[in-house]
């Protein structure tokens, strides 16, 4: 199980925070049909570190961003989301 320390709340176990997409696959209103369709079905997977959202569902609430080595699992990383900052 992986720990993920939340800036709000601490170090808490992984059951507490549900995943929501990587951050390269997000799609805003204002963004152009052929970037949008590019972003939802051609992405790629990478094996090292990438930006992820989360969700700390059973604590704050607080939507935050995750750098994970996809392969390890391992947290280099965790920020509260800002789409100023990370859109």
């Amino acid at each position: 199980m992986m720990l993920v320390d939340c800036p709000h709340c601490g170090s808490r176990a992984q059951t507490e925070f549900t995943y929501e997409r990587t951050l390269d696959s997000i799609v805003t209103i204002d963004m152009a049909p052929d970037e949008a369709m590019r972003r939802l079905y051609e992405r790629t997977n990478p094996r090292g570190l990438d930006d992820e959202l989360w969700r700390h569902s059973f604590g704050c609430r607080q939507w935050l961003v995750l750098r994970r080595h996809r392969t390890t699992h391992a947290i280099e990383a965790v920020a509260t989301f800002d789409p100023a900052v990370h859109l």
